[in-house]
């Protein structure tokens, strides 16, 4: 049975400007690709390449959501697999799985587009802006370094093994978040808004990058981070280094990825668009605390290890915010919020329903003050 009209707007989901990103992205990659004379590449993670990482994340989620109903509903074991069979059917029909796997490929498309055209960063602009991007960071800070300003506030021990830890998450809740909102069922329009807004937090930090390209402090002034112990952070910063450096000492002779660029951060513009999308879709308290939590450590971290300046972290800000807006203006998050609640068929004040007259309220006859 179809739902009532009122309520089709809250529940819509369209993908129309995630593909549209997508599509753009792409191709923009796929032209530098050929003008550098550099093959697409997959950008490989710790948990496996993309084409691999997020449809198991899907599929994980899928049997968490299928299985313990599952097994409720066999009550043996020889009719497990059928029961599976049945109640995947029923939660999962090829009209809500068809936007689950248009959502993933539009994601896929475009953070794989984006993972190359940053490595494409320094071949197509070399010249940096670091130093001026630091003298800011000292005008807005006093003549201090804004991580020196922290490592003497939260200090170079615990604290740097705490925001090490909070900073490599991002590279699991991307992935997991996406897989999350996606699966959620009765949320399609909200995970349209997400994942929407995720393919243009890509795009838009893949322009930021090309307009004003550099490396970041813990890149051009390495001497600030020597005080710091090694941390899984610290391991990855000098990988990255290590990859640039090979990158453009032989661009065609390697496999490694460059993936160095300051402005804009995008891990403050996507957590923050998370945040702000669980600020006003979820009613978990919890979890919407811990979102701005997590958004919060995350900025002290691109600070206090130099991955970025203060400008990359409030670009950051701007590119997230305005994803968001635009992810929820293509999605109809916008129309479906503004829409009065609906007014129940046969009452007084639907039009064009008969329905019971609203008697006339007569003020009530009081006492006489005595006061």
């Amino acid at each position: 049975m179809d739902e009532p009209a009122a309520r089709r707007p809250r529940d819509q989901h369209s993908y129309g400007m995630a593909v549209g990103v997508a599509l753009v992205t792409g191709a923009v990659a796929a032209v530098c690709a050929v003008l550098l004379g550099l093959p697409l590449r997959d950008p490989d993670g710790f948990l496996g390449p993309t084409y691999v990482r997020l449809p198991l994340i899907a599929a994980l989620l899928l049997a968490l959501d299928v299985l313990p109903r599952a097994v409720l509903g066999a009550r043996s074991p020889r009719r497990l697999a059928g029961e599976t069979v049945r109640v995947a059917r029923e939660r999962w029909p090829w009209r809500r799985l068809r936007p689950v796997l248009i959502g993933l490929a539009a994601f896929y498309v475009t953070y794989v587009a984006y993972r190359n055209l940053k490595h494409y960063l320094p071949l197509l602009r070399p010249g940096l802006v670091d130093d001026e991007l630091a003298e800011t960071d000292l005008a807005l800070t006093g003549g201090v370094a804004p991580a020196e300003v922290l490592h003497d506030l939260l200090g170079t021990g615990v604290a740097a093994h705490v925001l090490s830890w909070v900073y490599l998450a991002f590279l699991v809740f991307v992935p997991a978040s996406l897989g999350l909102a996606l699966v959620r069922r009765g949320r399609a329009g909200e995970a349209s808004w997400y994942v929407t807004a995720l393919c243009l937090n890509w795009a838009l930090g893949t322009a930021s990058y090309y307009v004003l390209p550099s490396r970041g402090p813990i890149y051009a002034q390495p001497e600030l981070f020597w005080d710091l112990p090694e941390t899984g952070t610290s391991q990855l910063q000098d990988s990255l280094l290590l990859s640039r450096l090979i990158v453009l000492g032989d661009p065609q002779g390697t496999e490694r990825l460059n993936s160095i660029a300051a402005f804009a951060s995008l891990h403050v513009s996507i957590i923050f668009t998370a945040a702000l999308i669980a600020q006003l879709t979820l009613r978990s308290v919890v979890v919407r605390a811990g979102l701005w939590v997590f958004f919060l450590l995350t900025v002290t971290a691109t600070i206090y290890f130099g991955w970025h300046y203060l400008l990359d972290d409030v670009a950051g800000l701007a590119i997230g915010a305005i994803s968001v807006l635009l992810a929820a203006w293509s999605t109809g998050q916008l129309r479906g919020r503004r829409q009065p609640a609906p007014v129940p068929q046969g009452s007084a004040e639907a039009p064009g329903t008969v329905g019971p007259r609203r008697r006339s309220r007569r003020r009530p006859q009081t006492s006489p003050s005595t006061s």
